[in-house]
């Protein structure tokens, strides 16, 4: 009974994060913005505003696959959100141009994250593998080893929690200092900003979760071949 409601939690709680994140977006990308400019606009703006006129803002395709691109300086909007005059397309705008602001004051964080994404890559890949290596055949150092690497992946994720939420709060300071939500707004835009911020927090949460439960596993294993 225990094992189906940790799994039903792996499971519920990205799903319901991710409901979450869409339902509010859709709620707020109906609800033009004040001041009527497009989320490029207002990316625009703020880049400028913050000296940055070489970040270029072009628009990418998918739902919400909005991101900044620290290698070619380049902050990506989905097409609602670069053509749209919404407070959702707004919010997502300026919490991308957070990022490159982060970039260029070189935040802590935001170094430490693309520091680790070739170690975080090769951990998400490889950990299963020797994790079902050590399953199968009892070897606790494969065992140990994809800990190790998932453990890597993970890190990934936690330092991803600040980064986020260092690059929301820089949006709501920027769409505000910038004149492109007024103040009655800004309840809106932090609604979208907090429910993306969730699907970090859930992953962050689901990963550590598992993490947790592969070193109990481990632990056990050695415990029975003592």
């Amino acid at each position: 009974m225990g094992f189906l409601i940790y799994f039903l939690i792996l499971i519920l709680v990205p799903i319901w994060a991710q409901m979450k994140v869409k339902s509010t977006y859709n709620k707020y990308s109906k609800v033009p913005v004040s001041t009527g400019i497009t989320g490029a606009q207002s990316a625009r703006r703020i880049l400028d505003e913050n000296g940055l006129h070489h970040v270029k803002v072009v628009e990418t395709s998918g739902f919400l696959s909005d991101h900044y691109n620290p290698l070619t300086k380049t902050v990506h909007l989905s097409p609602n959100n670069y053509h749209g005059h919404s407070i959702a397309g707004a919010a997502v705008a300026a919490h991308e141009v957070g990022h490159a602001i982060q970039d260029k004051e070189g935040y802590a964080f935001l170094r430490f994250r693309h520091a680790l994404v070739p170690v975080a890559n090769i951990g998400s890949n490889l950990s299963w593998i020797f994790i079902m290596i050590g399953i199968f055949t009892s070897m606790t150092g494969a065992f140990l080893l994809g800990i190790i690497l998932m453990a890597a992946a993970v890190l990934f994720q936690m330092v991803t929690l600040p980064v986020e939420f260092n690059a929301s709060s820089r949006a709501m300071d920027q769409i505000v200092s910038a004149g492109i939500i007024r103040n009655d707004e800004e309840r809106e835009a932090r609604k979208v900003l907090n429910a993306a911020a969730m699907t970090y927090v859930a992953a962050a949460a689901v990963a550590v979760l598992e993490l947790v439960r592969l070193i109990l596993m481990f632990t056990g294993m050695q415990q029975s071949q003592d």
